[in-house]
């Protein structure tokens, strides 16, 4: 039995992205349908949560859905420094509490959520986008709209289907055990680099509370050919560095992310289609986070995407507004942590028991800002004043000149 729907706007993807796009779109009063593929908003967990708590608190997202953190350490093979901040800054979200945040906020204003519905394939007239077909539980369904949106994540798989995009190939795969463990600061995050730990990567140790960590291996691809999942294994088998602290661990669940790790490469917008989040690169490349790209720039992408629906013309050109805005945010920044991530990915183990030295001298502030990749002039003037050795002049003056690229 094939089922049929009519939407303003479908949204492939239940995560923060489409959760976003769909509470900003519905709030303009237009019909929105998500499609998440998962048989929960929020089952499967595919990243390690980190994000930032002046943004978390401006997204309305409840202080109980995150541990703060106001300390971070970081670990080369033979070094070790930590940056200790008087207030909290970085924030370790339950994802799966968080995702169901944005769920039922986006159901307040109005929305649908499909659960156990998998979009197979586009569907189009006339050689034009108007919706999507997917499976649910018993049935075949159509979704026909003016608007999709792809917020599938790093597999884009409207953009794909649709060919406004190719398959990334550039990107980082992370494995890690959200466990017990029986010693943690629960205010101290601990990043740790070097061959032992990740060739073209980090591991992690992202405090959730007392006793409760997530403990992962991030990997470029195609840099290193590691598996996450085996050098995961591997460290908690060994306890190199910080992981030997923490005593007893006890797995609980075991997550497998992929993000996108090439820049801003992919086009976001097409006649009756916008990509948001991973499935449009959103990523910051230092840290491998998104989630604060994907609820803002979701937002911003149900916003354009209603105003173009009310007036009846969701061309590109109609859509352009939404590309310029987030372009606009954070496209030099994200360039601009391209490059440093590069020279990062060359680094050997003795060059990172230097570059650590070097970073022990950033107040949390500064360091914060870095890892955020929030290059903006200001912070880069501040930064190649008080740390000249550094680097932060290399960088200052790439940024000089992507800037005035744009």
């Amino acid at each position: 039995m094939t089922r049929e729907y009519d939407f303003d706007i479908v949204i492939v993807g239940g995560g923060p992205a489409g959760l976003s796009v769909a509470w900003s779109a519905a709030k303009k009063g237009v019909h929105v349908a998500v499609l998440e593929r998962e048989e929960a908003i929020g089952h499967s967990v595919r990243t390690s949560g980190v994000t930032w708590i002046k943004e978390a608190k401006s997204f309305g997202i409840p202080s109980d859905c995150y541990n703060p953190i106001r300390n971070y350490s970081f670990y080369s093979p033979n070094n070790h420094i930590t940056i200790k901040g008087n207030e909290p800054q970085a924030a370790v979200l339950d994802v799966r509490k968080t995702y169901q945040f944005l769920a039922y906020q986006a159901a307040n204003v109005g929305a649908d959520i499909f659960v156990r519905t998998n979009v197979t394939n586009i569907l189009e007239e006339n050689g034009k986008l108007v919706g999507v077909k997917a499976t649910s539980i018993k049935d075949d369904l159509v979704f026909h709209s003016k608007l999709v949106i792809d917020a599938s994540g790093f597999y884009s798989v409207i953009g794909k289907n649709t060919g406004t995009v190719s398959q990334w190939k550039r990107f980082g795969v992370g494995a890690e055990f959200e466990a017990y463990v029986d010693n943690i600061d629960p205010e101290t995050w601990h990043l740790m680099v070097g061959q032992q730990y990740s060739p073209a990567g980090y591991a992690w140790i992202f405090p959730l509370g007392k006793n409760k960590v997530r403990i992962g291996v991030g990997v470029g691809k195609p840099e290193s050919q590691i598996d996450p999942t085996q050098r995961l294994l591997e460290l908690v088998d060994k306890k190199p560095g910080p992981i030997g602290d923490l005593g007893r661990i006890v797995p609980i669940e075991f997550h497998y992310g992929l993000i996108p790790n090439e820049g801003l490469t992919h086009t976001t917008i097409a006649d009756n289609l916008i990509l948001v989040g991973d499935a449009a690169g959103q990523a910051n490349p230092l840290v491998l986070e998104g989630i604060r790209y994907a609820i803002e720039f979701g937002r911003v992408a149900g916003q354009v995407g209603a105003e173009a629906v009310l007036k009846n013309d969701t061309s590109k050109e109609s859509l352009k507004p939404y590309e310029e805005n987030w372009k606009k945010a954070i496209g030099s920044k994200i360039k601009a942590a391209v490059k440093v991530q590069s020279r990062w990915l060359g680094l050997s183990d003795e060059e990172w028991d230097k570059e650590i030295s070097i970073i022990q001298e950033l107040s949390a502030e500064e360091f914060l800002d870095f890892v955020k990749a929030d290059f903006s002039m200001g912070n880069l003037v501040k930064l190649a004043t008080h740390h000249p050795k550094l680097a932060v002049r290399q960088l200052f003056d790439m940024v000089k000149s992507i800037r005035s690229e744009q």
